[in-house]
């Protein structure tokens, strides 16, 4: 679900949002600086969104592409990058038909493919990551846990309204445990330079996964290496988790055989 009416509004609305956080977990695994003197490491960013991740990377000396299914996202993403005068690639794209140059690491975050509702997608999506890998090269990305979409969102309503507020909304979540599937129904109220409030309404459906089926797509994709923590830290998630963190490397020497 690519947003629409949001886009305008999105940074406003993830102000809270722990950028930093996922920062500092990417660069514990991405490779020293030392391993890119020679050039700066290619890095593509899956549902880069307004560039919230992938601008700081580019300030930081990588060559960045940001990819993302909402061409106003990108949009905003792109003047938010002309004012940080650095450099990035934008590129309107469905995730599940990635189809660019091969990069060092591929990312995604923000439960950006939480998105993916089918199992073969998520396959799918594994199996053109691997392709747009270098030998060596690194995905690193994160998703809603079950217990997430379960008994966070689960059939929960959250609201804010408050008139002292530019942004109110309605957010009713909708969840289907046995896909451990949740739809977000959004109505979100926005204020007009007249002091009057415009009401707008989106869906999104989000679905989680068992951590071990992910495990096992990404080694039928040709991952190694494959590390699974959680909530921004370095240990394996627990019963409450609510973000899971994977880390998957490409090999130096592909043994797979093309069929």
């Amino acid at each position: 679900m690519a947003y629409q009416h949001l886009a305008a509004v999105y940074d406003k609305l993830m102000e809270e949002a722990p950028y930093q956080s996922w920062l500092q977990w990417l660069r514990r695994h991405l490779p020293a600086d030392e391993a890119r003197e020679a050039a700066p490491l290619t890095i593509i960013d899956l549902g880069c969104g307004t560039g919230n991740i992938a601008i700081p990377l580019a300030k930081e000396g990588y060559r960045v592409i940001g990819v993302d299914a909402s061409a106003d996202m990108l949009a905003i993403a792109s003047e938010k990058m002309r004012k940080a005068r650095v450099d990035v690639t934008w590129v309107e794209q469905d995730i599940r038909r990635l189809s660019l140059d091969e990069a060092d690491a591929v990312i995604s975050f923000c439960d950006s493919l939480s998105y993916l509702l089918e199992e073969g997608d998520v396959q799918e999506t594994f199996r053109r990551v691997y392709r747009h890998l270098r030998p060596g090269g690194q995905f690193l990305f994160d998703v809603h846990s079950p217990y997430k979409i379960l008994h966070v969102f689960g059939d929960n309503t959250f609201t804010l309204l408050d008139d002292d507020q530019d942004i109110n909304y309605v957010w009713q979540c909708v969840c289907d445990p046995l896909r451990l599937e949740v739809e977000h129904q959004l109505c979100f109220f926005l204020r007009q330079s007249n002091g009057l409030y415009r009401r707008v309404e989106e869906v999104h459906t989000q679905r989680a996964y068992h951590p071990l089926m992910m495990i096992n797509w990404l080694r039928q994709a040709g991952f190694v290496d494959i590390v699974l923590t959680a909530d921004f830290a370095s240990q394996p998630p627990g019963e409450h988790s609510e973000r899971l963190f994977f880390a998957a490397r490409k090999p130096r020497v592909d043994s797979r055989v093309e069929v």
